[in-house]
């Protein structure tokens, strides 16, 4: 493979063009940093992509005449720019997104990704991010691959033969990693009650965090865990290496550990790496419900930024303000409430880290519902679970009043009579 360096690869890029950057761990921020540097060449460049780590220049204000970013999921990176002139979201389910794509209703002109280096018969893998990257490079015009030994060659839909690189780039740079966080008092009693809610032979679905890892940490005497997940993080590896999460009850790939992305440390990039328990698959099967309703037991664990009374989930929004994106909750909230024995959950804790509800009488102005009333089942905090499906307004509100903080159950109570007052 001829390599170039990340300078010679861009110069084909063009004002008004549209270039994809690969996302989570993946980012090739060698590309990234050379595209912005040719800002003032450049006008009206569309930079899309879902959650990138790490520095995101593009997005700042002073590159707004060259560069304006349409993302399907706000990171913490673009978030301060977010409904400025040139930073913007857009809402959509995940597993919508690499059929969006695919339509040819949204264009990509360059692809930037992350690979590794060609095996002996010519084929990188895009390692530990294939979601929607796989349809990007699909259908992109040109595609400039960041060529890295140290990304883990997946097995999956992950690979890409090096013939349709229009341009590589060689570099050694470690990759972005995400080490746990030490769970706090509120997390690990959230863990228990979620924990208490798995069953034996249950399929997992979970995202990253300290909620997620405190779930797992309980669930060690359980038999026969399987994971199918949009992304995963070290948090399974335990589990993995105590032959608990063995997949063996699974109908659809049964026996291995099926996800889109990871995000994580070395040793979860290692455990990737050429093993053939690890399916890294398109997003747009990963969170397809007709996929994930085949496993029995599929048990969703999602998160909130809040939930109303009634049981309206935001997770994308603090009122008007976008804070990440719609993501893969209602793809799995949907796909577990119609898995056998399936369960959908929602955990979050009672308050803010400011000590505010989660918990509301109504959703702030302007708040995305994410997941509907109609369509969450399990509600989960520090003080317990409550299962909302076939519940009436009333009654969700009362067993919501029962998982808020000890301090905030009055008012909602009275809040709760104010709106419900005649079946309260």
């Amino acid at each position: 493979m001829n390599y170039l360096s990340a300078e010679q690869s861009l110069q084909h890029i063009k004002s008004h063009e549209r270039v994809f950057i690969h996302g989570g761990c993946a980012t090739p921020h060698l590309l990234v940093n050379a595209l912005t540097a040719r800002s003032g060449e450049l006008e009206n460049v569309e930079i899309t992509h879902l959650h990138t780590e790490g520095e995101a220049p593009y997005a700042r204000p002073e590159y707004a005449n060259s560069f304006h970013v349409n993302a399907f999921f706000i990171g913490k990176n673009v978030r301060p720019f977010v409904n400025e002139l040139n930073v913007q979201y857009i809402p959509m389910f995940l597993s919508e997104i690499p059929l969006f794509l695919r339509s040819g209703k949204f264009p990509i002109d360059t692809a930037l990704v992350q690979v590794s280096p060609p095996d002996m018969h010519g084929y990188c893998s895009l390692g530990i991010s294939v979601d929607i990257a796989r349809a990007a490079c699909d259908k992109a015009k040109h595609i400039i691959a960041l060529v890295n030994p140290n990304m883990p060659r997946s097995l999956g839909d992950s690979q890409i033969h090096q013939s349709a690189f229009f341009a590589a780039v060689h570099t050694n740079e470690p990759l972005a990693e995400m080490a746990s966080a030490p769970l706090s008092d509120i997390e690990i009693e959230i863990g228990k009650h979620i924990a208490a809610l798995v069953e034996d032979g249950a399929t997992l679905q979970m995202g990253i965090g300290g909620i997620p890892n405190a779930a797992l940490q309980f669930l060690t005497n359980h038999k026969n865990l399987g994971i199918h997940t949009e992304m995963f993080s070290d948090g399974i590896l335990p589990l993995v290496e105590k032959g608990i999460i063995n997949g063996l009850t699974k109908r659809s790939h049964p026996g291995k550990i099926v996800s889109s992305f990871a995000m994580g440390t070395r040793k979860l990039y290692d455990f990737i790496h050429d093993n053939p328990m690890v399916a890294m698959l398109d997003v747009a099967y990963v969170n397809d419900t007709t996929v994930i309703r085949k496993n029995p037991k599929l048990t969703a664990i999602n998160s909130a930024i809040e939930i109303d009374l009634s049981g309206q989930v935001c997770a994308d929004s603090i009122g008007t303000e976008i804070f990440s994106g719609v993501g893969g909750q209602m793809d799995f909230i949907r796909g577990a409430a119609l898995s056998e024995g399936g369960k959908a959950i929602i955990a979050l804790p009672s308050t803010t880290s400011k000590g505010l509800p989660k918990l509301v009488p109504t959703l702030k102005t302007g708040a995305g519902v994410v997941t509907t009333r109609a369509h969450v089942h399990f509600v989960v905090t520090e003080y317990g679970s409550v299962d909302l499906y076939g519940k009436n307004i009333a009654q969700r509100a009362k067993a919501l009043i029962a998982l808020a903080h000890p301090d905030h159950r009055a008012a909602l109570e009275k809040e709760a009579y104010s709106l419900y007052g005649r079946c309260w």
